[in-house]
């Protein structure tokens, strides 16, 4: 893995036109999606965590090369805000395990009320498996603070650099991969907007930094309002080369 662009989910109705053909069954959307894109964020996890057999499906489904980002499940990041992570952790584990060689990493977003909590988040940090790659999304600007990024390269945690109305954007690199989510443009609302060139140089220039420190890089666009997403990976792809 060096650098991957794509978005955040794949499955949008909105889409036909933008990436699908008109009329394009929903069955084929990954096929379609995996033809011109090599890297997806999986976002139906964070509602309802699979059985290992799906995702051994969608090793199957996806071409050589893929790599696959999971959304952790709600009931660990907002119900539970990572107390007693052990049997959470035992299940996406097997997951992990069944998604084999498409795996990416595990995005890891906190409920944004969540504030700044050292403990825990070391607690679950080291109940985690050595092989699983892991990105920690912190929504809560009380995050913001060295000794925050100093546990996550402790751990090779990758931060989650955002864009996006009301996020912080700390443009900071953790680990050995360096996980970026792009929810839209400007302040008016999350998921819509489409970033101008201007906007997507400055990450391109980013990226091209990361990557000549030998850091992978995973890109999401989720502003998947109107087709924006799409259009926005595909112009960045083509600014890195």
């Amino acid at each position: 893995m060096t650098v991957h662009i794509g978005t955040s989910g794949w499955s949008y109705d909105h889409w036909d036109g933008v990436l699908y053909p008109p009329a394009l069954p929903k069955s084929r959307r990954l096929e379609a999606y995996t033809a011109e894109f090599d890297t997806v964020e999986l976002n139906a996890s964070f509602y309802r965590w699979p059985r290992p057999a799906t995702f051994a499906q969608w090793r199957d489904r996806l071409p050589d090369g893929f790599a696959m980002a999971v959304k952790a499940p709600r009931g660990l990041t907002h119900a539970r805000r990572l107390r007693e992570p052990e049997q959470w952790i035992e299940r996406i584990a097997a997951g992990w395990a069944a998604l084999g060689d498409r795996r990416a990493a595990l995005l890891v977003q906190l409920h944004p009320a969540q504030p700044r909590d050292d403990e825990r988040l070391d607690h679950f940090l080291s109940a985690l498996p050595a092989d699983l790659s892991v990105a920690m999304e912190l929504r809560h600007p009380s995050w913001d603070d060295s000794a925050v990024y100093d546990m996550l390269r402790r751990y090779n945690a990758a931060y989650v650099v955002m864009s996006g109305p009301g996020l912080p954007c700390v443009v900071t690199a953790t680990a050995d991969l360096v996980y970026l989510r792009l929810h839209g443009p400007g302040d008016d609302a999350m998921y819509a907007g489409s970033y101008d060139a201007d906007e997507l140089h400055r990450w391109a220039d980013h990226i091209r930094e990361w990557d000549a420190q030998g850091r992978d890089v995973l890109v999401y666009f989720n502003n998947d309002l109107g087709g924006h997403a799409v259009r926005n990976a595909r112009d960045l792809r083509a600014m890195i080369g």
